[in-house]
């Protein structure tokens, strides 16, 4: 019986090869494509690899408009020339699947792992192809893991391939109707903003536009904080926070009054134990990097990814935080002993037989908690090495023993007023030698005893303003959706991405931007079904309940159509509404600043080329143009500069610094751009090519107008220097 085995990526076909070849697999080329051939007694297996999705969703009539409800899968190559290099790994499936008797899907044992070999499994292996099919379930790249589950093959996972269509075919259905709605309702206007919204985007955006609303109506109130200097240490009033300045006052003075005859009234002494935190699932160990390492969650996944596909830690993907007995855990520690930057923690839990680890609420039925394979890392970049510590040492830390504080609360009476401080010392490290990504921080009292006498310098009161509520940090927001259900753990990160490039969102502490925060006012008012979270959670009930067989695929999509066409007949029905507020959106969001011939707005504008530049508003009246950086987000300061009193902009290109310019490509600023002065570095401007000189508007099909020299273009000598 000749096998045909499918891997999710290359890397991933050759380690499959390398553990059931025995040094006995052959690398065959085909088009530039390799594949491998381990020849058996009997039979022959073949091991090839995916990149990926080589099939997706696509429109199978031929409507421009929406709804579009007609859809089916196509090889990807014929829907997007942007995966016109999938074709030659499809052409390797269909080369070998008339070769073969039985098919394997060896990709990742999850929903997008399922969906990309069993659609191979579909496509290539003929009528019966799904009947001659097995399925791989690995948690490593490992030899041991990946021998043990080609030994014990279990049968395709079709609950999973289900729903995992089903959400495909949704979030198709969904993205492109709403999209084109959305660009429907502004296309008498011209615009440079890609608008989209979908099905988890929509409830994402409102969760963080609430945010932001809840920050811009908070309202600050004051409050009052009383505190005293006693034996050099502050203590605070036990009253905490008083709302109320006559109270605060009242207690203050009485404090004062009797400030010498403060007396320790009480001493509470309390031992804690601290347990060690739980393995890691994927959005703890990206919470954990952003503030470890300040790693983007993508980021994090990706590198997370690499290190499972070069068998260093296991899948990635996944919702646990437990760590079954049957991955060998005392074997895993032995060979993190043998580690160098391990040896000593690992030893030092074999000498206790600490081999049970704490473990975490959260589970998953695919695979367990992240964890190193205690296969040593090599040729790790500074990234990977990072991340790997960070896995390793909270595995190591999960077995060792708890933490123990001691406590102390010493409290001091002034008259009828109370004041305390805490005091913490460690009595026990345990598990805290072992993960020094988090910290416990001692503090230390005056040696005090109950009925002493203590001496207090000062007392003070301190009026404060409550704070709004915070901004969320990518890490947190993916947190946040896992903890609504919205999305699943591989697209949270990817969702969040695709807000920032369609300029809904930005920064660091995630602002909502005032196009982004249009969109969702606009959705809020008009179509509150597409921003409402209860609607997507509505559809991740109804596909976990595919996998469970409580429901069909067929009947989910039908329910998810009908929600759609539901959205869009009110979408229709408040088009118009939706196209007055979106263009105000649109047109605050592009005013870069005012024009300096006529004060009017300038304003970003896409030619009919696809050339982005700005203009002012007031065409046809006042025909100032000025070009803008491409493949850049312009973003708009609110500067003007002092020579030319054109805008000032701050560009943005990822990968590279942002830098700041005005319009005009003839300023006296621009001077110097491309000259290096000696002993300084280049300036960032140098790497953006000056605006022409300003002229007219474009105008359909006309010519395209000669542009005056730039008088000092940027050089660009080497990619060093371009940088």
């Amino acid at each position: 019986m000749n096998v045909l085995i499918i891997a999710e990526k290359p890397s991933v076909a050759l380690r499959i090869a390398m553990a059931l070849g025995n040094d006995n697999q052959r690398k065959v080329m085909s088009d530039g494509v390799s594949y491998y051939e381990i020849k058996e007694p009997k039979n022959t297996v073949y091991i090839a690899a995916a990149v990926g999705h080589v099939f997706t969703i696509h429109q199978t009539d031929k409507e421009r408009n929406y709804p579009v409800l007609s859809v089916g899968w196509e090889a990807s190559y014929k829907v997007n020339k942007k995966s016109d290099y999938t074709k030659k790994y499809l052409d390797v499936f269909q080369e070998l699947a008339p070769k073969v008797d039985m098919f394997i899907n060896a990709c990742d044992y999850d929903t997008e792992g399922t969906v990309i070999g069993t659609n191979i499994i579909k496509f290539v292996g003929g009528k019966d192809g799904e009947k001659r099919a097995k399925r791989m379930k690995f948690s490593t790249t490992t030899v041991p893991d990946l021998k043990e589950s080609y030994a014990h093959l279990m049968p395709l996972d079709m609950g999973n391939f289900r729903a995992g269509e089903a959400r495909h075919i949704l979030d198709w259905l969904w993205g492109i109707n709403l999209s084109r709605a959305l660009t429907s309702a502004i296309s008498a206007n011209r615009f440079t903003n890609a608008l989209s919204i979908g099905r988890v985007q929509g409830p994402t955006l409102a969760i963080l536009a609430k945010r932001e609303i809840e920050i811009s109506n908070f309202v600050p109130t004051p409050f009052w904080r009383i505190s005293s200097i006693v034996e050099k240490l502050e203590f605070l009033n036990t009253r905490g926070d008083v709302k109320d300045k006559a109270v605060a006052q009242r207690a203050l003075d009485d404090s004062k009054a009797n400030s010498r005859n403060a007396v320790v009234s009480g001493i509470e002494s309390t031992e804690q134990t601290i347990r060690p935190f739980p393995p890691f699932d994927l959005t703890t160990l990206q919470l954990e990097a952003a503030k470890a390492f300040r790693l983007d969650p993508s980021a994090t996944l990706a590198t997370a990814q690499s290190l499972y596909e070069r068998s260093f830690i296991s899948y990635p993907r996944t919702s646990s935080q437990k760590l079954p007995s049957t991955l060998g855990l005392p074997r895993i520690i032995a060979e993190l002993a043998r580690i160098p930057a391990y040896s000593e923690l690992a030893k030092r839990l074999i000498r206790e037989k600490r081999f049970h680890p704490n473990e975490g609420a959260k589970t998953d039925e695919a695979h367990p908690a992240i964890y190193p394979t205690g296969i040593p890392p090599s040729n790790l970049s500074d990234v990977e090495e990072k991340l790997y510590d960070l896995i390793a040492k909270r595995f190591l830390s999960c077995f060792a023993a708890n933490a123990r504080v001691a406590r102390t609360r010493v409290i001091v009476s002034m008259g009828q007023e109370t004041y305390s401080a805490n005091g913490a010392t460690i009595l026990d490290k345990g598990w805290l030698e072992y993960y020094q990504y988090t910290t416990l921080s001692e503090k230390m009292l005056p040696p005090l005893k109950k009925g002493q006498r203590v001496g207090v310098a000062s007392v003070d009161m301190r009026e404060m303003m409550t704070q709004p509520p915070k901004r969320y940090s990518k890490a947190q927001l993916i947190a946040e959706l896992e903890k609504r259900n919205l999305g699943t753990k591989a697209t949270r990160a990817a969702i969040i991405d695709t807000l920032f490039r369609r300029n809904y969102i930005e920064g660091i502490s995630i602002n909502v931007t005032e196009f982004g925060m249009s969109v969702y006012e606009t959705l809020e008012k008009n179509a509150n079904m597409i921003v409402n979270e209860d609607t997507t959670k509505t559809l991740e009930e109804d596909m976990e309940q595919i996998v469970s067989g409580k429901k069909s695929e067929e009947e989910v999509i039908e329910e998810g159509k009908k929600m759609l066409i539901e959205a869009l007949a009110t979408f229709d029905k408040n088009k118009t509404n939706i196209a007055e507020a979106m263009r105000k959106g649109l047109q605050a969001s592009e005013t870069l600043g005012p024009c300096p011939k006529d004060g009017g707005d300038l304003v970003i504008r896409r030619s009919r080329v696809g050339k982005f530049f700005a203009a002012c508003a007031n065409y046809p009246k006042c025909t100032t143009t000025f070009s803008v950086p491409q493949n850049a987000k312009i973003v708009p300061t609110g500067q003007v500069c002092e020579h030319c009193h054109t805008p000032i902009i701050k560009v943005v290109r990822r990968g590279k610094r942002p830098f700041e310019m005005d319009l005009d490509p003839n300023c006296i600023t621009k001077k110097e751009w491309g000259k290096r002065e000696e002993g300084q570095e280049e300036k960032p401007m140098a790497t953006v090519q000056p605006a022409p000189t300003a002229g007219t508007v474009e105008k359909p099909r006309a010519a395209k107008p000669a542009r005056k020299k730039a008088a000092a273009k940027p050089k660009k000598t080497t990619k060093k220097k371009a940088e």
